[in-house]
């Protein structure tokens, strides 16, 4: 097990170190051989994808049956659900020698995970070799899951960095992060702070506001970051800001990488023209089933098909396509023909010659937009921030967000049979610690919250004009 899966448990704990200490341990362990901090897996993925670049088609679906046949016969082994979802569906792992055979294999619902979660975990990976993750996804629906310490995060890290290397990216990297990090629970408090185990300056999502963005740009001229690693919401802001006053942006950058939310083409040529380099942009998901990226000559998006194997729904009325995959690697908790709530437009190239890999490729993803709630003074706070990746929201069938004035905000639940109310403490604190002390929370069971058009749960009902930033493309 690489020492990031060993040493994660205690994350918590060095982050309430003294903030010398935390410098010291963390510039130390930096400067550790990464084949020891993310362990052999990683360096096993990292070689495989630099050579199945190269693959033809036909190795690629070689290596996908392959493991198709080895999650499928995992699962039917060591899985209860999917032996006896298996047997219903009159499905026969054994009976796949082709991709296509897959169509006879029944899907996988969000709604199974909240339901049959102990079912669907293998009983021949230990307790031990398990990570428990959540996330609220692109809808508000929460799902726990299992990742496979050793091999799920070193998988991850190996193929997020073969996707940024298309724009420059290279070990040892200086970053700026302006996503999910909470550097302070106070509305006035600190927004940025410095993490040595990787040599990342974190600067706060949560306390983007007009009046602080000084603070920020004075934070990233100092660092001089080789990337700007951002929601794409928080990127919008500072590019919003630079150009409305007249300022040029300061770092050269080698590339902008934006992740999680979706992003339009024109709000991707904004921020292009103001830091004066390429916007990245890819698809993933905490359940790590499939993953996209950019290519590096074009805007396409290409599924990695070492990764996960992907299928699409039927088209709808729009033409988009729900994205279904099935996760490879992790034995901990397959996922297997996973409906993963989110839609896609393909790419239609005049023939294969024209896409820079044999692989899947979509023009378009839909995911979750930019949704913001505001706080008292003013701040937005983004959505994207509340996968909690902890057990908070255990237990909880959906989850919405209600705002109709600034700093206070109705959060709405659906509960399960097994909802213990002694979790409304714990759920109100973390909430509150995401929002800050510039929100008044209240929180409200109800039988069923509100849905799109399509069905799909909405996160946020808002009435708050600035709560949203429109015509999104990438999640």
């Amino acid at each position: 097990m690489s020492l990031e899966d060993r040493l994660y448990p205690f994350l918590s704990l060095y982050e309430r170190l003294p903030e010398g200490l935390r410098n010291s341990l963390g510039w130390a362990y930096r400067h550790l051989p990464r084949r020891w901090r993310w362990g052999k897996e990683y360096v096993r993925f990292r070689r495989l994808i630099r050579q199945s670049e190269q693959w033809s088609l036909e190795a690629i679906r070689e290596y996908q049956i392959k493991e198709l046949r080895r999650v499928l016969h995992h699962a039917s082994n060591f899985c209860p659900y999917y032996h006896k979802a298996f047997i219903r569906a009159g499905f026969r792992p054994e009976s796949l020698h082709q991709l296509e055979d897959i169509e006879g294999c029944p899907f996988l619902e969000k709604e199974d995970l909240q339901k049959h979660l102990p079912d669907l975990v293998s009983s021949e990976i230990p307790a031990t070799s398990r990570l428990y993750m959540t996330t609220g996804g692109s809808t508000g629906t929460p799902v726990g899951f299992y990742l496979q310490k050793g091999v799920s995060r070193p998988k991850e890290q190996a193929f997020l960095e073969a996707m940024w290397r298309r724009v420059g990216y290279f070990d040892g990297a200086r970053l700026a992060v302006i996503r999910g990090h909470v550097t302070s629970s106070e509305s006035e408090g600190r927004a940025v702070s410095y993490e040595p185990t990787r040599n990342w300056l974190i600067l706060s999502s949560y306390h983007l506001t007009r009046d602080r963005l000084p603070e920020y740009l004075e934070a990233l001229e100092r660092f001089r970051p080789d990337f700007l690693h951002a929601y794409p919401s928080a990127a919008l802001m500072l590019a919003e800001y630079l150009e409305t006053e007249g300022l040029s942006w300061k770092v050269p950058l080698r590339a902008v990488l934006c992740g999680s939310e979706r992003l339009t083409l024109p709000q991707k040529r904004l921020l292009e023209r103001v830091f004066g380099c390429r916007v990245y942009r890819w698809y993933g998901h905490a359940e790590r089933v499939v993953l996209a990226g950019e290519g590096e000559l074009s805007e396409l998006f290409y599924f990695f098909p070492l990764y996960g194997y992907v299928e699409f729904g039927p088209p709808d009325e729009e033409g988009l396509r729900e994205v279904i995959g099935t996760s490879f690697h992790n034995l901990a908790m397959p996922l297997i023909r996973y409906r993963t709530g989110d839609y896609v437009r393909l790419a239609q190239p005049e023939s294969s010659d024209s896409l820079e890999f044999p692989w899947p490729a979509v023009v378009e993803i839909s995911g979750r937009g930019q949704e913001f709630l505001i706080s008292g003074k003013g701040r937005r706070i983004s959505l994207t921030a509340f996968n909690m990746h902890d057990a908070v929201f255990d237990n909880l069938y959906s989850i919405q967000f209600y705002q109709d004035e600034p700093g206070r905000t109705e959060f709405r639940y659906v509960p399960s049979p097994e909802f213990d109310p002694a979790q409304l403490e714990s759920i109100q604190a973390a909430i509150q610690r995401k929002l800050g002390d510039d929100f008044e929370v209240e929180l409200r069971e109800v039988r069923e919250v509100e849905r799109t058009a399509r069905g799909k749960q909405r996160w946020l009902v808002s009435h708050l004009p600035q709560s949203t930033s429109q015509g999104a493309e990438s999640g």
